[in-house]
C-alpha cells in the first residue's frame, strides 16, 4: 500500500499501473493481479487506508462529551496527523476517488468506498445537534465549514506551502469555533 500511495505522489494517477507498483513493492505483477485483482482496485484499497488512518482519530475527537472540546481536538488531530503522516496526508488533500480510479474496483471495494464517509457524517449530525438543538441544513453545513472545510483548506495551503507546523493548531482551534459559534443557522 505504501508503494501505491508513493506512486501516486511521484507520478500522478495515471502513473500507477501493477507493473510499476510490482517494481516498487518488490512484489511480482502476478501476485498483486492474485491477490488484489486490479490496478483500480489497488488503488482504491491505498486510498480506503489513508482515509480510514485519518478518520479513526477525528472522529475519536469529535466524539468528545463538549462540542467545542470536539472540535479543537478534531483541528488538533487534522495537523497532527497531518505531520506524522504527510505521505497519506498528501494523498487525501491532493486526490479524490474520482482522480484516482479508471474503472470500479472489485464489489467489495466498490462497498467500501461508497460507505467511508458514513461515520463522519454521522459525527457531523451529532455534533450539529449538540451545538445548535436540531439537525438541519444550515446546522449541518455550519459544522461541516467547522470539522471539515476550513481546516481542510489551511492543511492544504500550509501543506503546499511547506509552513505546516505545531503552531497552526491554536489559531485553526480559534476559527474553526469562530465558525461554529456564528449566527445560529436558521433555515
Amino acid at each position: 500500500m505504501d508503494a501505491v500511495r508513493d506512486l501516486i505522489l511521484d507520478s500522478g494517477p495515471r502513473g500507477v499501473g501493477i507493473r510499476e507498483i510490482a517494481q516498487r513493492s518488490g512484489a511480482p505483477s502476478g501476485s498483486l493481479y492474485h491477490r488484489f485483482g486490479s490496478r483500480d482496485n489497488l488503488v482504491a484499497l491505498a486510498w480506503l487506508r489513508a482515509v480510514r488512518r485519518f478518520q479513526t482519530g477525528f472522529l475519536k475527537a469529535l466524539a468528545a462529551d463538549d462540542p467545542h472540546e470536539g472540535v479543537k481536538g478534531a483541528v488538533r488531530w487534522g495537523v497532527e496527523y497531518a505531520l506524522a503522516e504527510p505521505a497519506d496526508t498528501r494523498l487525501l488533500l491532493c486526490f479524490s476517488r474520482a482522480d484516482l480510479l479508471d474503472a470500479e474496483p472489485a464489489a467489495e471495494t466498490a462497498a467500501e468506498l461508497a460507505a467511508v464517509n458514513f461515520a463522519v457524517e454521522r459525527a457531523v449530525k451529532q455534533l450539529a445537534r449538540l451545538v445548535f438543538g436540531t439537525v438541519t441544513n444550515a446546522s449541518v453545513e455550519r459544522v461541516t465549514y467547522a470539522v471539515i472545510d476550513l481546516p481542510y483548506a489551511v492543511l492544504r495551503r500550509q501543506i503546499q506551502a511547506g509552513t505546516l507546523s505545531r503552531r497552526t493548531i491554536a489559531p485553526l482551534q480559534s476559527a474553526a469555533i469562530a465558525v461554529l459559534d456564528g449566527k445560529e443557522p436558521t433555515r
